[in-house]
């Protein structure tokens, strides 16, 4: 082991306090998509106190850059700000959790996008302190909106990054519910799923609920869609190449039980490894839906910004997976870096390693004993904080193998 892994090993542990208490705070903070104003205000008041120069690629979005003054490789670190539309329960699975959003009716971080910022400051700070040991640059990027899809901080970073003549790698941690905390994946391939969208307004005529004859009810023809397209699934995608359908939300009338409405709204989304796939899913959802609505006398009108392949798969490029896992593995105990299935949930981040060689690594957070281990999107999500220094350790390792003194540039 170097001198330079001893002290990230020492630091990452002794920190732990600091990652904590910055997890904590931006926590407590859940703010939306694109509306992080005080997360991105702390963040970017902690990568100064640390001298670094940041830039704002977008709005809430923030890049800290450590420049070492030698010449060497680029390195971009990313982590995400937003916290999610969704209630957190005062208790995780195990008992009363350890801090609550100050909005818990409204929102809350129950995805780990907390623990992702909190992870990749703490590693900031490290690296920064040990700026004389490495070469190159490192790029710090805190990215707005991941959970929209509008991808408003993704294209400002990655602009950004374009504009500095671009980096040789990029790495990204993602907590996981379904691994054992103290573990972590940076397996080679796909590792998060592609995503498509679904959102279909079904148009119909209105009319008194007593004489349906006399209308055209859109709530039907969205309800017979459903069926239809499983049908229509099971015939024609390859059944090798899953592709999960989340049809959510099916919206039509008011609060007035006697009015059928004009329009009905189909909205979801399907998951894919495969994008070829995905773009099939959506072909046969739209001739399905539309053939459905002629045959009940109503109109489909498809929303092109949302009805379409949305975001490719994350997959991990098989060098940068080889060099993650030694380098991390140079720095923990043997068996902490393992393997994990596949997460059909989507990134914002597929459009970096769709860009560049890089890492979306996988780090447990499955904990009974503390809570930990609910679905993510869920109201008893909950990180396991223990874990995060291993997060900071992982993120200093895979940018030293690059920065390092003895990296090979």
């Amino acid at each position: 082991m170097t001198e330079l892994q001893r002290h990230f090993q020492e630091k990452a542990e002794s920190y732990k306090d600091y990652t904590v208490d910055c997890r904590r705070k931006i926590h407590e903070m859940a703010e939306l998509s694109n509306e992080e104003v005080n997360t991105s205000a702390f963040v970017e008041e902690e990568l100064k106190k640390m001298g670094l120069p940041t830039v704002r690629p977008a709005e809430y979005t923030v890049v800290a850059v450590l420049d070492t003054g030698r010449s060497g490789k680029k390195v971009a670190l990313r982590a995400d700000l937003d916290a999610l539309a969704v209630p957190e329960n005062p208790d995780n699975l195990a008992g009363p959790r350890v801090c609550r959003s100050n909005t818990p009716d409204k929102t809350c971080h129950a995805c780990g996008h907390d623990a992702h910022s909190a992870m990749l400051l703490t590693a900031a700070k490290i690296l920064t302190e040990e700026k004389d040991h490495l070469n190159g640059t490192i790029y710090f990027c805190f990215e707005q909106g991941e959970e929209t899809g509008k991808l408003i901080g993704a294209t400002g970073i990655l602009n950004y990054l374009k504009e500095q003549g671009g980096v040789d790698t990029v790495w990204a941690i993602h907590v996981y519910n379904k691994l054992e905390s103290g573990k972590l994946c940076v397996d080679a391939g796909p590792r998060m799923a592609g995503a498509a969208g679904v959102d279909t307004t079904i148009i119909g005529k209105s009319g008194h609920g007593s004489r349906p004859d006399r209308a055209i009810n859109p709530v039907f023809c969205a309800a017979s869609i459903l069926p239809n397209l499983a049908s229509a699934f099971v015939n024609q995608l390859n059944v090798e190449e899953t592709v999960t359908c989340g049809i959510t939300s099916i919206e039509g009338g008011g609060e007035s039980s006697n009015i059928i409405p004009d329009t009905a709204r189909i909205r979801g989304s399907f998951r894919f490894f495969n994008v070829k796939e995905g773009e099939k899913a959506v072909q046969i959802y739209r001739k399905v839906s539309d053939a459905t609505a002629e045959m009940m006398g109503c109109k489909a009108e498809h929303n092109p910004v949302r009805e379409r392949v949305l975001g490719n798969p994350c997959i991990n490029d098989e060098k940068c997976s080889q060099i993650a896992a030694a380098a991390i593995g140079a720095v923990t105990p043997e068996g902490t870096v393992t393997t994990a299935e596949k997460w059909y949930a989507s990134e914002s981040y597929s459009f970096y390693l769709s860009t560049y060689p890089g890492i979306l690594c996988h780090l447990g957070i499955k904990n009974e004993a503390y809570g930990s281990g609910a679905e993510h999107h869920n109201t008893y999500f909950d990180v396991d904080e223990g874990v995060l220094p291993l997060g900071v350790l992982a993120t200093a390792a895979y940018a030293a193998a690059f920065c390092g003194e003895d990296a090979e540039k």
